[in-house]
Protein backbone atom coordinates (compact mmCIF):
# COMPACT_ATOMS: atom_id res chain seq x y z
CA UNK A 1 0.00 0.00 0.00
CA UNK A 2 1.61 3.54 -0.89
CA UNK A 3 1.40 6.67 1.35
CA UNK A 4 -1.38 8.37 -1.01
CA UNK A 5 -4.12 4.80 0.10
CA UNK A 6 -2.32 4.71 3.90
CA UNK A 7 -3.97 8.67 4.15
CA UNK A 8 -6.88 8.55 2.10
CA UNK A 9 -8.09 5.09 3.98
CA UNK A 10 -9.63 4.22 7.52
CA UNK A 11 -7.25 2.10 8.98
CA UNK A 12 -8.82 -0.51 10.94
CA UNK A 13 -6.09 -2.58 13.21
CA UNK A 14 -6.54 -6.15 13.61
CA UNK A 15 -8.17 -7.55 16.76
CA UNK A 16 -5.50 -6.91 20.01
CA UNK A 17 -5.35 -8.66 23.06
CA UNK A 18 -4.39 -5.20 24.59
CA UNK A 19 -8.09 -4.51 26.27
CA UNK A 20 -8.47 -8.27 27.81
CA UNK A 21 -4.58 -7.80 28.90
CA UNK A 22 -5.86 -4.31 30.66
CA UNK A 23 -8.98 -5.54 32.23
CA UNK A 24 -6.70 -8.29 33.99
CA UNK A 25 -4.20 -5.93 35.39
CA UNK A 26 -7.06 -3.30 36.79
CA UNK A 27 -8.84 -6.44 38.34
CA UNK A 28 -5.60 -7.54 40.08
CA UNK A 29 -4.77 -3.99 41.48
CA UNK A 30 -8.71 -3.00 42.64
CA UNK A 31 -8.76 -7.18 44.45
CA UNK A 32 -5.45 -6.93 45.55
CA UNK A 33 -5.63 -3.42 46.88
CA UNK A 34 -8.97 -4.18 48.49
CA UNK A 35 -7.28 -7.57 50.14
CA UNK A 36 -4.69 -5.08 51.29
CA UNK A 37 -7.14 -3.03 53.33
CA UNK A 38 -7.77 -6.06 55.24
CA UNK A 39 -4.50 -7.01 55.87
CA UNK A 40 -4.80 -10.14 54.03
CA UNK A 41 -1.13 -11.65 53.04
CA UNK A 42 -1.34 -11.88 49.39
CA UNK A 43 -2.93 -8.07 49.09
CA UNK A 44 0.29 -6.28 48.20
CA UNK A 45 1.74 -8.94 45.89
CA UNK A 46 -1.82 -8.86 44.26
CA UNK A 47 -1.20 -5.02 43.55
CA UNK A 48 2.59 -5.56 42.32
CA UNK A 49 1.31 -8.13 40.03
CA UNK A 50 -1.46 -5.86 39.02
CA UNK A 51 1.08 -2.99 38.63
CA UNK A 52 3.52 -5.07 36.83
CA UNK A 53 1.11 -5.63 34.08
CA UNK A 54 -0.71 -1.89 33.66
CA UNK A 55 3.13 -1.27 32.89
CA UNK A 56 3.33 -4.07 30.08
CA UNK A 57 -0.29 -3.19 28.74
CA UNK A 58 0.28 1.00 28.34
CA UNK A 59 4.30 0.38 27.08
CA UNK A 60 2.85 -2.95 24.73
CA UNK A 61 -0.66 -1.20 23.66
CA UNK A 62 1.02 2.54 23.01
CA UNK A 63 3.67 1.44 21.51
CA UNK A 64 1.40 -0.19 18.76
CA UNK A 65 -0.47 2.74 18.06
CA UNK A 66 3.28 4.68 17.89
CA UNK A 67 4.38 2.46 15.32
CA UNK A 68 0.67 2.58 13.10
CA UNK A 69 1.32 6.47 13.08
CA UNK A 70 5.28 5.76 12.29
CA UNK A 71 4.21 3.78 9.01
CA UNK A 72 1.37 6.51 8.20
CA UNK A 73 -1.55 4.08 8.75
CA UNK A 74 -3.10 7.42 11.02
CA UNK A 75 -2.72 9.82 8.99
CA UNK A 76 -6.20 10.01 7.49
CA UNK A 77 -8.78 12.56 9.31
CA UNK A 78 -11.66 10.10 9.81
CA UNK A 79 -9.08 8.30 11.74
CA UNK A 80 -8.13 11.41 13.74
CA UNK A 81 -11.72 12.86 14.56
CA UNK A 82 -12.29 9.24 15.96
CA UNK A 83 -9.37 9.34 18.22
CA UNK A 84 -10.59 12.76 19.26
CA UNK A 85 -13.79 11.35 20.24
CA UNK A 86 -12.12 8.68 21.66
CA UNK A 87 -10.53 10.88 24.18
CA UNK A 88 -13.08 13.21 24.92
CA UNK A 89 -14.80 10.27 26.38
CA UNK A 90 -12.15 8.58 28.11
CA UNK A 91 -12.10 12.47 29.91
CA UNK A 92 -15.83 12.53 30.35
CA UNK A 93 -15.59 8.83 32.17
CA UNK A 94 -13.35 10.87 34.52
CA UNK A 95 -15.32 13.54 35.17
CA UNK A 96 -18.04 11.23 36.47
CA UNK A 97 -14.71 9.09 38.42
CA UNK A 98 -14.24 12.15 40.56
CA UNK A 99 -18.36 13.26 40.15
CA UNK A 100 -18.68 9.86 42.60
CA UNK A 101 -16.14 10.87 44.70
CA UNK A 102 -17.48 14.68 45.35
CA UNK A 103 -20.80 13.61 45.18
CA UNK A 104 -19.96 10.97 48.22
CA UNK A 105 -17.86 13.79 50.04
CA UNK A 106 -20.92 16.42 49.55
CA UNK A 107 -23.27 13.78 51.09
CA UNK A 108 -21.71 13.46 54.35
CA UNK A 109 -21.05 17.14 54.75
CA UNK A 110 -24.20 18.29 53.75
CA UNK A 111 -27.15 15.21 55.02
CA UNK A 112 -24.98 12.95 57.30
CA UNK A 113 -23.03 14.67 59.50
CA UNK A 114 -25.38 17.28 60.47
CA UNK A 115 -28.06 14.72 60.75
CA UNK A 116 -26.10 12.87 63.41
CA UNK A 117 -25.39 16.05 64.83
CA UNK A 118 -28.55 17.64 65.58
CA UNK A 119 -28.19 20.62 63.47
CA UNK A 120 -31.15 19.48 60.99
CA UNK A 121 -34.54 19.00 61.29
CA UNK A 122 -34.02 15.36 61.51
CA UNK A 123 -32.58 14.87 64.28
CA UNK A 124 -33.67 11.23 65.67
CA UNK A 125 -30.47 10.04 65.00
CA UNK A 126 -28.60 12.17 67.12
CA UNK A 127 -30.80 11.89 70.23
CA UNK A 128 -30.84 8.11 69.49
CA UNK A 129 -27.96 7.01 68.50
CA UNK A 130 -25.15 10.12 69.23
CA UNK A 131 -26.35 12.72 71.71
CA UNK A 132 -22.73 14.02 72.04
CA UNK A 133 -21.81 14.17 68.98
CA UNK A 134 -21.30 17.66 67.62
CA UNK A 135 -21.49 18.50 63.35
CA UNK A 136 -18.10 20.13 63.01
CA UNK A 137 -16.52 19.90 59.50
CA UNK A 138 -13.53 18.09 59.13
CA UNK A 139 -14.08 16.12 62.00
CA UNK A 140 -11.64 15.66 64.50
CA UNK A 141 -14.07 13.80 67.17
CA UNK A 142 -16.09 10.84 65.34
CA UNK A 143 -19.27 9.83 66.60
CA UNK A 144 -17.92 6.31 67.40
CA UNK A 145 -14.80 7.85 69.04
CA UNK A 146 -13.51 4.78 70.43
CA UNK A 147 -13.71 2.84 67.27
CA UNK A 148 -12.56 5.16 65.15
CA UNK A 149 -10.04 7.88 66.87
CA UNK A 150 -9.95 11.19 64.88
CA UNK A 151 -7.00 13.19 63.70
CA UNK A 152 -5.18 15.49 66.26
CA UNK A 153 -5.31 18.36 63.50
CA UNK A 154 -6.46 18.57 60.09
CA UNK A 155 -4.22 19.98 56.96
CA UNK A 156 -3.56 23.51 56.49
CA UNK A 157 -4.56 24.93 53.27
CA UNK A 158 -2.02 27.11 52.92
CA UNK A 159 1.18 25.26 53.45
CA UNK A 160 1.63 22.38 50.90
CA UNK A 161 -1.48 22.21 49.01
CA UNK A 162 -1.78 25.89 47.95
CA UNK A 163 2.30 25.24 46.98
CA UNK A 164 0.78 22.27 44.87
CA UNK A 165 -1.66 24.45 43.63
CA UNK A 166 0.96 26.82 42.37
CA UNK A 167 2.77 23.71 40.43
CA UNK A 168 0.22 22.94 38.59
CA UNK A 169 -1.05 26.02 37.57
CA UNK A 170 2.38 26.62 36.10
CA UNK A 171 2.50 23.35 34.46
CA UNK A 172 -0.93 24.13 33.05
CA UNK A 173 0.49 27.46 31.86
CA UNK A 174 3.89 25.69 30.40
CA UNK A 175 2.18 22.52 28.62
CA UNK A 176 0.37 25.28 26.66
CA UNK A 177 3.81 26.96 25.76
CA UNK A 178 4.81 23.79 24.26
CA UNK A 179 1.54 22.99 22.60
CA UNK A 180 1.78 26.89 20.88
CA UNK A 181 5.53 26.08 19.84
CA UNK A 182 4.70 22.77 18.31
CA UNK A 183 2.22 24.46 16.23
CA UNK A 184 5.24 27.01 15.46
CA UNK A 185 7.56 24.65 14.91
CA UNK A 186 10.16 26.30 17.63
CA UNK A 187 12.14 23.37 18.52
CA UNK A 188 13.65 24.28 21.53
CA UNK A 189 11.34 26.39 23.52
CA UNK A 190 8.77 23.30 22.99
CA UNK A 191 10.97 21.14 24.16
CA UNK A 192 12.29 23.32 27.26
CA UNK A 193 8.44 24.01 28.37
CA UNK A 194 7.60 20.27 28.21
CA UNK A 195 10.87 19.44 30.25
CA UNK A 196 9.89 22.05 32.85
CA UNK A 197 5.91 20.80 32.57
CA UNK A 198 7.39 17.12 33.67
CA UNK A 199 9.51 18.23 36.43
CA UNK A 200 7.01 20.13 37.87
CA UNK A 201 4.51 17.06 37.95
CA UNK A 202 7.20 15.44 39.72
CA UNK A 203 7.65 17.73 42.34
CA UNK A 204 3.98 17.64 42.97
CA UNK A 205 4.14 14.18 43.44
CA UNK A 206 6.99 14.89 46.16
CA UNK A 207 5.24 17.38 47.35
CA UNK A 208 2.39 14.86 48.14
CA UNK A 209 4.56 12.36 49.57
CA UNK A 210 5.71 14.57 52.05
CA UNK A 211 2.23 15.91 52.51
CA UNK A 212 1.06 12.37 53.80
CA UNK A 213 3.99 11.51 55.85
CA UNK A 214 3.07 14.29 57.91
CA UNK A 215 -0.50 13.66 57.90
CA UNK A 216 0.17 10.11 59.00
CA UNK A 217 3.48 10.44 61.18
CA UNK A 218 2.09 14.20 62.84
CA UNK A 219 -1.31 14.23 62.52
CA UNK A 220 -2.85 10.97 63.38
CA UNK A 221 -5.07 11.84 59.48
CA UNK A 222 -4.89 8.41 58.29
CA UNK A 223 -7.76 6.23 55.99
CA UNK A 224 -8.69 4.84 60.12
CA UNK A 225 -9.69 8.26 61.40
CA UNK A 226 -13.08 8.62 60.35
CA UNK A 227 -14.69 10.01 57.32
CA UNK A 228 -12.66 12.77 56.88
CA UNK A 229 -9.84 10.92 56.83
CA UNK A 230 -11.34 8.34 54.17
CA UNK A 231 -12.39 10.80 52.54
CA UNK A 232 -9.11 12.82 52.08
CA UNK A 233 -7.03 10.12 51.10
CA UNK A 234 -9.51 8.87 48.50
CA UNK A 235 -9.98 11.62 46.73
CA UNK A 236 -6.33 13.27 47.02
CA UNK A 237 -4.71 9.80 46.29
CA UNK A 238 -6.71 9.21 43.48
CA UNK A 239 -5.68 12.65 41.82
CA UNK A 240 -2.08 11.73 43.04
CA UNK A 241 -2.59 8.24 41.06
CA UNK A 242 -3.81 10.22 37.73
CA UNK A 243 -0.97 12.82 38.12
CA UNK A 244 1.64 10.16 38.05
CA UNK A 245 -0.33 8.42 35.31
CA UNK A 246 0.11 12.05 33.71
CA UNK A 247 3.71 12.74 34.03
CA UNK A 248 4.79 9.52 32.69
CA UNK A 249 2.84 10.77 29.63
CA UNK A 250 4.53 13.51 29.56
CA UNK A 251 7.74 12.26 29.47
CA UNK A 252 6.76 9.75 27.10
CA UNK A 253 5.60 12.97 25.21
CA UNK A 254 8.83 14.78 25.50
CA UNK A 255 10.73 11.58 24.26
CA UNK A 256 8.76 11.63 21.28
CA UNK A 257 9.61 15.35 21.14
CA UNK A 258 13.01 15.31 21.32
CA UNK A 259 13.06 11.77 18.66
CA UNK A 260 11.15 14.14 16.01
CA UNK A 261 8.32 12.04 16.24
CA UNK A 262 5.71 15.35 15.86
CA UNK A 263 4.79 17.86 13.50
CA UNK A 264 2.75 21.15 13.32
CA UNK A 265 0.45 18.70 11.57
CA UNK A 266 0.21 15.42 13.39
CA UNK A 267 0.83 15.21 16.83
CA UNK A 268 -2.41 14.27 18.54
CA UNK A 269 -0.67 12.14 21.06
CA UNK A 270 0.68 15.27 22.71
CA UNK A 271 -2.63 17.11 22.35
CA UNK A 272 -4.63 13.85 24.34
CA UNK A 273 -1.55 14.10 27.01
CA UNK A 274 -2.17 17.65 27.73
CA UNK A 275 -5.93 17.55 27.75
CA UNK A 276 -5.42 14.62 30.24
CA UNK A 277 -3.05 17.17 32.06
CA UNK A 278 -5.70 20.18 32.38
CA UNK A 279 -7.84 18.35 33.84
CA UNK A 280 -6.04 16.90 36.32
CA UNK A 281 -5.23 20.24 37.13
CA UNK A 282 -9.36 21.57 37.26
CA UNK A 283 -9.52 18.45 39.43
CA UNK A 284 -6.79 19.89 42.15
CA UNK A 285 -8.66 23.04 42.17
CA UNK A 286 -11.69 22.11 43.71
CA UNK A 287 -9.99 19.67 45.71
CA UNK A 288 -8.12 22.68 47.15
CA UNK A 289 -11.36 24.48 47.66
CA UNK A 290 -13.66 21.72 49.20
CA UNK A 291 -11.06 19.25 50.67
CA UNK A 292 -8.68 21.52 51.72
CA UNK A 293 -9.79 24.89 52.24
CA UNK A 294 -13.59 24.82 52.88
Amino acid sequence: MNPTNKKSSYYLPSPSSWPLKGSIALICLVVGAANWLHDVAFGPYLVGLGFLLLFYVIYGWFGTVIRENRAGLLQNPQVDYSFRWGMCWFIFSEVMFFGAFFGALFYVRIYVVPNLGGTSPHIASHLLLWPDFKSIWPLLKNPGQNEFVGPQSIMNPWGIPALNTLILLTSGVTVTIAHWSLLKDRRKTMISAQLATALLGVAFLIMQGHEYAEAYLQKGLTLGSGIYGTTFFMLTGFHGLHVTIGTIGLCVILYRMIIRDFSPHNHFAFEAVSWYWHFVDVVWLLLFIFVYWM
